[in-house]
């Protein structure tokens, strides 16, 4: 049952997609030969969607993971809040801080992730790289598009 609670959170993270789409604004903008297929982003989000909530399913099992449960927490909010201010906004700098927020707070999880169960750590870490992917890609874009963003 738990393991569906955080699915659920990955759920309704996952679910901002759906309200606010790429469109024809992100399809316009100016973005690095290292932009991913657009098939890309939605087979990879819901394979860390599923990582994270198996991540924070076991992390419940392990004693003294409140804290790490606390930045998984704060992490599936910032994840959430990133799509309808880029997508719907189009805020592109304010999504930025966003995500190095994000960035920040998943590198301290996996961290003290790691430190409480190896296991759960290796699970975690694909995601760090994909919103690592993810702030270059969005720091290209604010820097390739300035004059028309």
């Amino acid at each position: 049952m738990t393991f569906f609670i955080f699915l659920l959170a990955c759920a309704a993270a996952a679910s901002s997609g759906f309200f606010f789409k790429p469109g024809e604004w992100y399809a316009s903008l100016n973005k690095p030969g290292f932009t991913p297929p657009n098939w890309v982003f939605p087979v990879a989000w819901t394979t860390l969607y599923l990582l994270l909530a198996w991540a924070g399913y076991r992390l419940t099992l392990i004693p003294g993971s409140q804290m790490v449960l606390a930045l998984w927490a704060a992490q599936i909010a910032l994840n959430t809040l990133w799509t309808p201010v880029f997508f719907g906004a189009r805020q592109v700098l304010a999504s930025m801080v966003i995500l190095a927020l994000l960035w920040l707070v998943a590198v301290a999880m996996v961290v003290m992730a790691m430190r409480l169960d190896v296991v759960t750590g290796l699970i975690l870490f694909p995601y760090v790289v994909w919103l690592s992917l993810a702030a270059a890609l969005n720091f290209s874009i604010l820097r390739n598009n300035r004059s028309t963003l």
